[in-house]
């Protein structure tokens, strides 16, 4: 409806962009009386300080609508990549991933602070609970809602869904824009404290009976994973543009260059190894994919099988 209404007053050259920040750009084109002028661009928060964007290719998005974005987002200064089109895109994928281990490890009973802290530990600029207060747990909690409703409910962990509903429902802890999350934010200068409750949700486990580098690489390792995955099904093509944005996009350890320079510095036997130990303990989310077996088999990396300049030369 949303579309049809715009689309009747727009010129007719006019390029219809959407900021979504998961729900696919394909779907939302198809009311459109020419999707091939319906494109995405993905801005994330805050966006005065965030120099990505993201522009999302639908499946009839034409060049010329690829190319006004392009000029579009090199006119206010940010920084693009250019992603196909999948639910949640590339970035969120990988941010929701992170957020996801999170509420795994909370249901695990690990103490709040130590994921906070091990996040910190492993190079991200912010916890993933803390993140997840950033963007809202209310969207958190409509995301999840959206994809049952368009993919089942075995698309989402009831797990996950269930504390997301305690908090956003049951607490009314809709994020820091409420002043209460995983977090309480009291006036200022006083800083923010997480919310004591998280504790009564699970029960806890002692601090020093958790392995605070296994933390630190079960939430590397499930973003790396991620974004691994986002190459194999061809919605990210250039590993570049991959590192880019996930350091750009949510500050994934800078120090590792990014989500497929930090698996290509490891090695991909290494990581694929290190995902079968993690998915024996915490699931089968960390197993490694046909594609990061079948190049640690061949001893590739992802900027020797997939760069520009390998795709060229082949």
């Amino acid at each position: 409806e949303v579309t049809e209404k715009i689309e009747a007053v727009l010129r007719e050259d006019a390029i219809f962009a959407s900021n979504t920040s998961t729900l696919p750009i394909t779907g939302l084109a198809r009311n459109s009386k020419r999707p091939d002028q319906f494109i995405g661009i993905h801005f994330f928060s805050p966006v005065e300080k965030m120099m990505l964007v993201e522009v999302i290719l639908g499946k009839e998005t034409g060049d010329k609508a690829l190319a006004t974005a392009l000029d579009y987002v090199a006119a206010i200064r940010k920084t693009p990549i250019v992603v196909n089109d999948t639910r949640g895109f590339y970035v969120n994928r990988c941010v929701f991933r992170y957020m996801a281990e999170a509420y795994d490890m909370l249901i695990e009973g690990v103490p709040a602070a130590m994921i906070e802290n091990a996040a910190k530990m492993a190079g991200m600029p912010v916890g993933p609970l803390s993140l997840n207060d950033e963007v809202a747990v209310d969207l958190s909690y409509k995301i999840f809602k959206a994809s049952i409703a368009d993919l089942g409910a075995e698309s989402v962990d009831p797990r996950h869904m269930e504390l997301v509903t305690t908090l956003v429902e049951g607490e009314g802890r809709l994020g820091r824009k409420a002043g209460k999350g995983f977090y309480d934010y009291p006036p200022k200068p006083a800083k923010k404290k997480l919310w004591p409750g998280l504790k009564d949700l699970y029960p806890q486990q002692r601090p020093e009976d958790v392995d605070i580098q296994v933390l630190k690489q079960r939430l590397l390792v499930t973003i790396a994973l991620e974004a691994a995955r986002t190459m194999e099904e061809g919605i990210v093509t250039d590993p570049r543009e991959a590192d880019v944005g996930s350091i750009l996009g949510f500050g994934f350890a800078p120090y590792t260059g990014g989500t497929l320079s930090y698996i290509d510095g490891m090695g991909v036997k290494a990581f694929v190894a290190l995902c079968e130990k993690l998915a024996a303990t915490y699931g089968s989310h960390f197993q490694p994919t046909p594609l990061l077996k079948d190049m640690a088999a061949k001893g590739e990396t992802f900027y020797g099988r997939f760069a520009p300049q390998a795709k060229k030369a082949a």
